[in-house]
């Protein structure tokens, strides 16, 4: 049995799955530190994913160095679990990606907008009265004061911009997969028509997918 560390340095903390052989165990979270990479490449057979990685897919791209490891690992998840197909994968964390990779495993971009608490957050920064609001999933149509209308503007309005963007890809790429993944799904997804595999630990699986072709 093979097992295998997949690790995501976040902004605050360091989040890591472990696997053994392709089963993911479990996921535990640490303080993030530098400390960690220096342990972790003197004592195991270690490799920090950048654009110089081998890829289950190609990148062509204009600056293809310029692409974050986020979204390397999500277009490499969705290759592994859906190759041959045309896929749109949603990140929804500090900002939402959208990331499209065709049928012949290209990665050929998508888009990026803010994400939930960069939305919640610039409302409360930017104004002089409007409160910083937590995000929840219960949100009504019409707020009734102001903390509702701001979720109700911001929770679905997001729904809304994710609803019109997988329209939009409809309209282009009638017969692809649509993968949401990230910490706001438990938000959104109830507000989301479209019909989507969701996976929240998908960020890891693409990153076991790439140690496998990096560390056969």
């Amino acid at each position: 049995m093979t097992k295998t560390l997949c690790l995501d340095f976040g902004n605050t903390r360091l989040k890591a799955a472990i696997f053994e052989d392709e089963e993911l165990k479990e996921i535990v979270f640490f303080n993030d530190n530098t400390e960690s990479l220096h342990i972790l490449s003197n004592a195991t057979s270690f490799h920090q994913l950048n654009h110089l990685s081998h890829l289950p897919f190609t990148t062509p791209v204009a600056k293809p160095e310029t692409i974050g490891a986020d979204r390397l690992a999500l277009a490499a998840a969705a290759v592994h679990y859906f190759p041959g197909r045309n896929n749109l994968v949603i990140g929804l964390g500090s900002c939402i990606t959208y990331n499209f990779i065709n049928k012949f495993n290209e990665f050929i971009g998508g888009s990026i907008s803010p994400g939930m608490e960069i939305r919640l957050k610039s409302l409360n920064h930017y104004t002089a009265k409007l409160p910083l609001v937590k995000a929840d999933w219960n949100v009504p149509l019409i707020g009734y004061d102001t903390n509702s209308n701001i979720l109700s503007g911001v929770v679905l309005g997001m729904a809304k911009e994710i609803d019109g963007i997988i329209d939009e890809y409809n309209e282009k790429f009638n017969n692809f997969n649509v993968l949401l993944t990230g910490g706001d799904m438990v938000h959104l997804g109830s507000h989301l028509k479209k019909k989507i595999f969701a996976d929240p630990e998908l960020i890891f699986k693409g990153l076991y997918a790439i140690s496998k072709v990096n560390n056969p």
